[in-house]
């Protein structure tokens, strides 16, 4: 029962750590879009390169904090699949097809 629930917690992380993950893709597509679509709002107002400069580079430092954010859940999924070997009952226990990471939208299940 206690491996069963070991490997339970440990599925729910891993799902979770891919949830997360794809959210900050997400993010990051749309932060691009949206910068893309000031300049070219600019543009077509036909006003001075200033004119929303600001706003411009506080999406800029938006995308950049995210870009961090990616790289340190990167960081951290690296460090979780370190640590399952150190947790007794999931040492033998693998998730998905056996490859780095589970593929996006996976069903993730215990085997082993």
């Amino acid at each position: 029962m206690r491996k069963f629930e070991i490997q339970q917690s440990a599925r729910e992380v891993a799902t979770q750590v891919r949830a997360v993950e794809d959210c900050i893709e997400s993010a990051l597509i749309e932060l691009a879009e949206l910068q893309s679509r000031l300049i070219r709002a600019r543009a077509v107002a036909g006003v001075g390169i200033g004119t929303g400069h600001d706003a411009l580079a506080q999406v800029a430092s938006a995308l950049q904090g995210l870009v961090a954010a990616r790289g340190d859940m990167a960081g951290a999924h690296a460090s979780l699949v370190e640590a399952k070997n150190q947790v007794p009952g999931l040492r033998t226990v693998g998730f998905g097809d056996g490859g780095e990471c589970p593929p996006q939208k996976a069903q993730l299940r215990a085997v082993g």
